[in-house]
Formats: C-alpha cells, sequence, structure tokens
C-alpha cells in the first residue's frame, strides 16, 4: 500500500434541485448521475497505520482538483447493455443442495428454471445463476458437477427471459461454457483469484465481471476475519484487483465491485461497510451490494434464514441510498416495491 493513500466518501446525499439559488455548494455528481448528487465527503488519508478523516464540502473537493475525484465523478457505461441510471436488482438463482437461503429448493433443473422465470416476471434485471455454495464453511464442488447443474439452465432461460443472465462461479471453465450457453454477466465471489485460468478465460468472453472481495475461501473465512480498518482494506484489495484485470485486458468499464458482505467478516465489519458502501465509486466502476437474508442480519435481530426480509430491504435501501447500482437479493418483488416508493419520494 502506497503512503499517504486518500479516499472519498461521499455523505449528505441530496435531492435534485433544479432552479437552486446561487451560491449553493456544489454537489458531488457520481458516477455522472444528476440525481446521484452528494453535498460533502469525508476525506481520508491512510499513511501507513495512521488515519485522518475530515469532513468536506464539494465545493471544497472540486476547488482542490484531486486525481482522486475523477474516477468518483466519471459516467458508468452501461453494463451488459443495462444503464446504471437506478439500482438494478439481481435475482439469485441457487442450483445447490445446501445453499444458506433456500436449502437445494431448486437444486433440480425444472425447478431452478420455474424459480427464474419467477423472478423475472417480478422484474429482475439480472439472474445470478449459481451452481456451488459459498455458504460459510461449504466444501468446493467439481468442475463437472457444477457443468451438469448449470448448463442445462442457462441453455433453458436464455431464449425465455427479458433478464440478463450471470454466472455465479470461481472455474474458469464455467466461465466459458456458461458464456457460449448465453450468460451476459460473469459473478466471482474470488475476484477470478480461485482458477489460476480465470483472468485469462473472463477476458477472453468479452463479458462484464463481477469482483467481490473475501478474506480467506468459504471453508475458512469466517473462523477469525481481522482487519485494520476494513473499509480501507477492502477498497485497497478491489483496487488492487481492477488493476491485475486492466493487465490481464478486462478493462475497468467491464468491472463491478462488491465488498463482500458475509464473506471473511465479523458482524462490525459488515456493518462498517454497509455504511460506507458509496466510498467504493472512488474506484471508478459499478457497485454491487449482496446483503440480502445474510447471517449479519439474524445476529443482529435473531431472525432465522427465512423471516429475514425486512433486514434484507433495509439493507437494499441503505445501498440504493449511497449509490449502488445493482442489488444482489433473493425477494425481487418485495425490493422492487421497496425501490418504487423510495424512489418516488427522491423523485418528489
Amino acid at each position: 500500500m502506497a503512503a499517504k493513500t486518500l479516499y472519498i466518501r461521499p455523505i449528505a446525499r441530496m435531492a435534485p434541485t433544479p432552479g437552486a439559488p446561487a451560491g449553493t455548494p456544489r454537489a458531488l455528481r457520481v458516477a455522472g448521475r444528476s440525481d446521484l448528487l452528494f453535498a460533502a465527503a469525508e476525506l481520508i488519508e491512510r499513511d501507513g497505520a495512521e488515519v485522518r478523516r475530515r469532513i468536506v464540502l464539494a465545493e471544497e473537493l472540486h476547488a482542490s482538483q484531486h486525481p482522486t475525484l475523477e474516477p468518483l465523478l466519471r459516467r458508468r457505461v452501461p453494463i451488459a447493455g443495462l444503464a446504471l441510471d437506478r439500482p438494478l436488482v439481481m435475482g439469485v438463482v441457487n442450483v445447490t443442495p445446501d445453499s444458506f437461503s433456500d436449502g437445494g429448493r431448486h437444486l433440480d433443473a425444472d425447478a431452478a428454471v420455474a424459480h427464474a422465470l419467477r423472478l423475472d416476471a417480478e422484474g429482475a434485471d439480472i439472474l445470478d445463476i449459481g451452481p456451488e455454495s459459498t455458504r460459510p464453511g461449504a466444501e468446493p464442488v467439481d468442475l463437472a458437477e457444477e457443468l451438469r447443474r448449470v448448463v442445462p439452465v442457462i441453455e433453458a432461460l436464455a431464449p425465455r427471459v427479458r433478464a440478463r443472465l450471470a454466472i455465479d462461479t470461481r472455474k474458469a471453465e464455467v466461465m466459458r461454457r456458461a458464456a457460449r450457453a448465453g450468460v451476459a454477466l460473469i459473478n466471482d465471489v474470488s475476484a477470478l483469484m480461485h482458477d489460476p485460468e480465470a483472468l485469462r478465460a473472463a477476458a477472453e468472453t468479452g463479458l462484464p465481471v463481477v469482483l467481490m472481495h473475501a478474506q480467506g475461501d468459504p471453508r475458512t473465512m469466517q473462523d477469525d476475519p481481522r482487519y485494520g480498518d476494513v473499509v480501507l482494506d477492502v477498497y485497497d484489495w478491489l483496487a488492487a484487483r481492477i488493476e491485475a484485470c486492466a493487465q490481464a485486458g478486462i478493462p475497468r468499464s467491464r468491472l463491478i465491485v462488491d465488498p463482500g458482505i458475509g464473506f471473511g467478516k465479523t458482524l462490525a465489519h459488515n456493518l462498517a461497510l454497509l455504511g460506507s458502501v458509496s466510498i467504493l465509486h472512488g474506484l471508478g466502476c459499478a457497485v454491487l451490494l449482496g446483503a440480502s437474508r445474510k447471517s449479519f442480519i439474524g445476529r443482529l435481530t435473531g431472525a432465522e434464514v427465512d423471516d429475514r426480509l425486512p433486514g434484507s430491504l433495509a439493507a437494499a435501501l441503505l445501498g440504493a441510498a449511497q449509490g449502488v447500482q445493482i442489488l444482489r437479493v433473493h425477494d425481487v418483488a418485495a425490493t422492487r416495491q421497496a425501490l418504487a416508493v423510495w424512489e418516488g419520494a427522491q423523485g418528489a
């Protein structure tokens, strides 16, 4: 990590105010969006173990012309043909026997297809199809089994759904086969680090890629996760993965970053990331948040997996308020309804 690294966390979101009076401080127009305006930011400087923080108005940041500001403000290009001018909803389709959220209800290909069609009808923009559970403690699945589970589902869905299809995998060959079968997005919880061929495979497909932060692998990630400063450490780790992708031929415009809620994090780590997710806009990529039904909701409230919808919606709206472009959720219809009310109020 370079000395004196500077980070900008947008705060104090503003509603668009046409005809605002002269003298109103200029807003931070994050990701080039006229509706994603912030009045101020937390300016964070890390020099080794020392971290300094101060609040600055948007006007002061604009006047500074600091190079860190440009990627924060840069307009994001569409991902898989989807404009990033509103929160997109990614519906979860687990083709696994042991996922934490559905316990194998959609392992059968016909059941997975039916579930995906239902999420598509409910308004999902993306369907994330996963043939390997990555819950804490999960064992890896071999290549042949992943392909057996997922390829028939993708082939059945590709001609039938409006939503874009994503493949949730860590394996290069699954990425290649899924791309040929019709997916439009790769979602890798290891950020293309698990399989030595993954960087090359992802680059060759030409598809957008979600890079998710995780500390450790699913078998060990919750043993004793530790960070110096979880928000800054996750930011720096993702910045390094973006650079590795660029060197492999995957441009920043095709990358989406995900802080990896629940992947090698304690409750305190998860809450810190949720409260500061707007900092990730400084990486110059679209941001994805996957907090739906996760265990931190249960630790906060005592709710079991099937009763975590209220907490999941709260996390989704917290992300939307900070400008997250993609929300990965299990409950598409409920999330769509919550976003409709929130967006309506914002627009008014």
